[in-house]
């Protein structure tokens, strides 16, 4: 049995409604999928808003209204859906759910975005620190561990259209990317580029710009998994011709 999961960053949950979230949704084929910054809460939403045939789905929106928030829609209910990893300031802007199944934990996170200034920049990085730690101690307990969502930082110049014009920018600053380089160095695995080499791969383009036309890009959204269970990734892609936020859906095939 093969599980489809996808993963997207739909820069407000509402908004993504109205520029057709539902039938993507039910047209995908996806088993999970992780919906990163909805800014928006259950509580927002009718009925209407969050009711697809054969989804059931969790939230875990920030305490601040309209900001941050995530959500998981899946076919098949999960042994646990968790909210957050402990650490109350991190878990107050409703960045983590981790699902967990009999063979795999699943972990739809928005990180953090240091692009506000020095104070934002350290709480991520902070983030990224407190978040390795905890997916290591999952780690540890023997099944797959996936972790997938809007990481907020390309990796390797070969993840960003112009590289050269934005390693002072945050999403691509050395302090951000040797936290990448320290993930994949314990063994985490960017399954996209397991299996897509060549450049030219992006999942963000800047809306002023118009970016997304001349795929003037970054890829800042990723699925990893611990390499002693990469073996279970058979595909991983990105889908860029799905409009309807700034980011577009990335996936992978699990079996």
């Amino acid at each position: 049995m093969t599980l489809k999961i996808l993963s997207w960053n739909v820069n407000g949950y509402r908004a993504a409604l109205k520029k057709g979230f539902g039938p993507f949704l039910l047209g995908s084929g996806a088993d999970i999928l992780g919906l990163q910054e909805v800014k928006a809460s259950p509580a927002q939403l009718t009925p209407k808003d969050t009711d697809f045939a054969g989804y059931k789905a969790a939230w875990n929106s920030a305490e601040r209204p309209g900001y941050s928030g995530v959500a998981a829609f899946y076919r098949n209910a999960p042994r646990a859906a968790v909210n957050g990893f402990g650490i109350e300031r991190f878990d107050r802007e409703g960045r983590v759910i981790t699902l967990e199944y009999k063979d795999f934990y699943l972990l739809n996170v928005y990180f953090p975005n240091g692009g506000q200034g020095p104070e934002r920049l350290a709480y991520k990085l902070e983030f990224y620190g407190a978040f390795l730690e905890h997916i290591e101690k999952l780690r540890a307990a023997g099944k797959a561990v996936i972790f997938c969502g809007d990481v907020n930082t390309a990796h390797h110049e070969i993840d960003l259209a112009r590289p050269k014009e934005n390693v002072e920018n945050s999403g691509f600053m050395p302090v951000e990317r040797a936290w990448l380089d320290k993930i994949t160095g314990l063994g985490w695995v960017d399954t996209f580029r397991a299996f897509h080499p060549e450049p030219g791969q992006y999942s963000w383009w800047d809306y002023k710009t118009r970016a997304r036309e001349r795929n003037v890009g970054w890829r800042i959204d990723y699925f990893f998994i611990n390499k002693e269970k990469a073996s279970l990734i058979k595909d991983a892609f990105i889908l860029p011709d799905v409009q309807g936020s700034d980011h577009c859906p990335v996936g992978i095939t699990l079996g």
